[in-house]
């Protein structure tokens, strides 16, 4: 399958989930060390073709493609920039982890082993006007070392080194995000205790084969 293709399948796929409604959000994948295959402005992510997709350089400039380049292809440019790992950036408006985003709270306490350990902690970017440096400079703090993050009163966005594993970094963001909610409407999560966790983090190299940045690891 092309870039192209695979990334017009996961277009699909995060308007199919509802993760974006209308013309929102972005995606995209890096080519090579040079070009950025990326998602144009104005377009219904359910709607695209291979056709509407725009080459960009790693500043942005349009190297072909007819639509116009999105005012937040700067969040792309900043993960590409700053990570050699990251292959692929999705920019989307998921409903429950936009709420966390909106009521100005991060994912960063320990409550779901398979979250702790694919998935990382999730800080809250301050908020940045989108269109200007504000938004993709809020993720400086963050960005050398997280896989997802939440962008205050706007969205979130997940990284890759391929463009299924943004794409399943976002779907798994949403679905503890509105488990949590879930949760908080029973009385509250629990989160996993001080021992445990640092158990789970001890043996995660040797049984699941999970290197854990220090930086991003979840605790209290």
């Amino acid at each position: 399958m092309s870039l192209r293709n695979e990334l017009i399948e996961f277009c699909h796929k995060v308007y199919e989930k509802g993760f974006v409604s209308a013309y929102d959000g972005n995606l995209s994948v890096r080519i090579d060390q040079t070009k950025i295959l990326i998602t144009p402005s104005g377009k219904c992510k359910g709607e695209l073709s291979e056709d509407d997709l725009l080459e960009i350089d790693n500043s942005g400039n349009l190297l072909s493609g007819k639509c116009k380049i999105s005012t937040e292809v700067k969040i792309h440019l900043l993960a590409y920039q700053k990570r050699s790992d990251i292959n692929s950036v999705i920019h989307c408006h998921p409903v429950h982890a936009s709420a966390f985003a909106a009521a100005g709270e991060g994912l960063t306490r320990p409550v779901f082993p398979e979250v702790i350990l694919s998935l990382g902690k999730v800080p809250l970017c301050k908020y940045g006007t989108p269109s200007t440096d504000e938004l993709p400079n809020s993720m400086l703090p963050y960005i050398d070392f997280v896989w997802a993050l939440l962008l205050e009163n706007h969205g979130a966005v997940t990284f890759g080194k391929t463009i299924k594993g943004a794409y399943f970094r976002m779907e798994k963001l949403e679905h503890v995000a509105h488990t949590l909610l879930i949760a908080r409407m029973l009385g509250r999560e629990k989160t996993i205790p001080h021992t445990k966790l640092r158990e789970l983090y001890s043996i995660a190299e040797e049984v699941y084969g999970i290197k854990i940045d220090k930086r991003n690891r979840m605790d209290y």
